[in-house]
């Protein structure tokens, strides 16, 4: 039956969900897991990721800047896939802190800042560069406030440059606000540091207090001028004076040639109620990142109404002609095939091998691949298992579920394939394409960019050994999955026409509109369901904001989906119905389409909405990557659109005999 090659389908990702669920449950991050304690004076280290910009999307390491280094060298932290791909390079930092001591202290001083550092510390502070500090996995968060209203930002930046003015200061004192919570037993105090030195914690304090969680980290970041002369006298972690951040711009640390920077930071432990599986709330309640749920919703209303008129009109019109037809006697039959009109005159070709077959059967081979790896892995965000905590998880998980989908990918080509030709010759050509297409595609623009970021010494380029992992999951495990997934697809049950092909073709008749007008206008509907959601996601890659809202994108992608299948379908319709029997193209591009729009999109949003951006180095990486999007959505959407025409076309011509 045809719909067999899209039962099957769903049932091997069935499969390899269940599959992935039971394996993974130690290798994500569930939120309310993995909590850590700090007993009273533990100390704990606070790591540095990449210095990032939405001005120019190029990370750089943050000892690329004249920063203090830790006491044992710099150690860079384990990093998964996804950080790399992502450009995040962890790393130690000299930051200590001990838990619930207030104290202000004195990190280093620098050596007099040569020529070339003064130019990079100015060309990182213009390009609004911002440190991203960790602690207990939590990323710093600063409060701003502008115009009356209240911001909040992960990270410090680098320097700060007031208005109207040529000169530059380096953020060089950190106030930091540590948010903890007692995990248990009552009456801690904090221990502070002040004139009459450092407080002790009582062994009867230390008997209730069993351990302290991490619920917040908060910095003020200062610019502060110091005297080198004294502060090169002191050792890294000893006591300094605390003090207020300094408004007037004399009393600042300017950037510039021969000056000596002196580093210095306090922290206050502050008791809080929040409990450790809600301190990321603070995070994704920033501003941007609130979804307007409302303008949402009536979106989707508005999709939902248009494309049930759509579909209700279209089962009618199919419908009628089918018990018309099946209402008349044999003689009437008979007379009525003689006088056939619309999509019952294209049954001698509406099955003929369409243009580019092999082309065809390897895009819907990689286009169900990558609809999988997007339900899956959206089913799994949504559940909890890729919490903003896991850096790079997500597209860790995408990248394996990619990998594993290789069987699903070469069975669907493989037995399109089959049907189209009537053999099984030639398969393992359509699997080796299958493997090298879509991927192939990503590592062209990929290796383009790479090429720039290299030339831009940033931390976003994919180094040579990730290279080569990349190239050996790609020929040693998706190839094979896929060379494994055709084999089963050579030894499935063909899929049978319900009518049989002429010989010669039939003469399509002339029309007044060109065909692919309306395959491209077709995709504006699929389009109506994606380009509130894309604005936030497009949000959070470009702007730093987080997003978390996969359960909401779950149902924005099943409506999707339907959206897609409805819209091909009818297109589809159409054209049978102006015995246009060259179906097969136009039933992909119907729904497809709605790439060329994202595109569009991805290019308005770069124009009006990141007008910070600056430089054609970010312009290409932002349009590379987004190119990128866009053939992955055209191959998802595409399948979706001609698997769903293609059960419709077998259905409608098995449904009706025409001798």
């Amino acid at each position: 039956m045809a719909y067999s090659l899209i039962s099957k389908s769903i049932c091997w990702v069935t499969f390899i969900y269940m599959v992935l669920v039971s394996h993974s449950c130690n290798a994500f991050y569930l939120p309310g897991s993995y909590m850590h304690t700090y007993s009273p004076g533990e100390e704990i280290y606070a790591k540095v990721n990449s210095l990032t910009s939405i001005e120019t999307e190029l990370p750089f390491s943050y000892y690329s800047l004249p920063y203090c280094k830790p006491h044992g060298g710099i150690k860079k932290s384990a990093e998964n896939l996804g950080e790399l791909l992502m450009g995040d390079q962890i790393d130690n930092s000299p930051y200590r802190f001990r838990m619930n001591i207030n104290e202000s202290v004195f990190l280093c001083t620098t050596s007099p800042l040569s020529e070339h550092e003064v130019k990079l510390l100015k060309q990182r502070t213009r390009d609004l560069y911002q440190v991203n500090m960790i602690l207990d996995n939590l990323p710093a968060m600063r409060y701003a406030q502008q115009n009356g209203v209240k911001y909040q930002w992960t990270g410090f930046p680098v320097g700060t440059t007031p208005p109207n003015s040529n000169d530059d200061y380096i953020i060089n004192h950190l106030k930091f606000s540590i948010l903890v919570h007692e995990y248990e037993g009552t009456g801690v105090e904090i221990i502070g540091t002040g004139e009459e030195g450092m407080g002790v914690i009582s062994e009867a304090d230390k008997k209730k207090a069993s351990g302290f969680e991490i619920v917040g980290f908060e910095v003020i970041p200062c610019s502060v001028k110091y005297d080198p002369e004294v502060m090169a006298k002191l050792h890294i972690y000893d006591n300094v004076t605390s003090l207020n951040c300094p408004l007037e711009l004399d009393k600042s640390q300017i950037i510039r040639e021969q000056e000596r920077v002196s580093f210095t930071y306090e922290v206050e432990f502050v008791k809080s109620d929040i409990k450790w599986p809600s301190r990321w709330d603070a995070y994704l309640k920033m501003e941007g990142a609130r979804v307007h749920w409302f303008s949402i919703l009536n979106s989707l209303m508005v999709i939902f109404f248009l494309a049930g008129i759509v579909f209700v009109i279209f089962l009618r019109t199919v419908r009628r002609d089918l018990t018309r037809y099946e209402e008349l006697d044999k003689e009437a039959q008979a007379q009525m095939n003689e006088e056939l009109s619309g999509w019952k005159l294209v049954v001698g070709d509406v099955f003929r091998e369409p243009n580019h077959s092999k082309l065809l059967c390897v895009m819907i081979g990689d286009g169900v691949r990558i609809t999988g790896m997007a339900i899956v892995t959206i089913v799994f965000a949504a559940l909890g298992f890729m919490s903003p905590a896991s850096r790079g998880m997500l597209l860790t998980g995408m990248i394996i579920l990619y990998l594993f989908l290789g069987t699903i990918a070469g069975y669907v080509a493989v037995r399109l394939w089959r049907t189209i030709k009537g053999t099984s010759d030639g398969w393992k050509s359509v699997c080796w394409s299958v493997s090298c297409f879509f991927p192939g595609i990503i590592f062209v623009i990929l290796t383009a960019l790479n090429f720039i970021l290299w030339g831009s010494k940033s931390t976003g380029a994919i180094p040579i050994s990730l290279y080569f992992i990349l190239l050996l999951l790609w020929f040693c495990v998706s190839v094979p999955l896929t060379l494994l997934g055709g084999l089963l697809g050579t030894r499935a049950e063909p899929i049978q026409y319900p009518v049989r092909t002429n010989q010669i073709p039939r003469e399509i008749p002339g029309r007044k509109y060109p065909s692919w007008l309306l395959v491209l206008g077709a995709g504006t509907l699929p389009f109506g369901t994606l380009f509130i959601e894309l604005f936030f996601i497009l949000a959070s890659i470009w702007l730093g904001r987080f997003y978390y809202v996969f359960g909401f994108l779950l149902v924005v992608l099943l409506l999707l989906v339907i959206v897609c299948a409805e819209v091909s379908v009818v297109l589809t319709y159409m054209h049978l119905c102006v015995e246009d029997w060259q179906w097969w193209w136009k039933a992909f591009y119907a729904s497809g389409s709605v790439a060329l729009y994202v595109f569009l999109y991805s290019i308005n949003y770069l124009v009006f909405d990141l007008q910070s951006l600056s430089g054609p180095v970010s312009a290409v990486l932002y349009l590379g990557y987004s190119l990128i999007m866009a053939i992955a959505i055209m191959l998802s959407t595409g399948t979706i659109g001609f698997l769903m025409s293609f059960y419709f076309v077998h259905y409608l011509f098995s449904s009706v005999k025409i001798d």
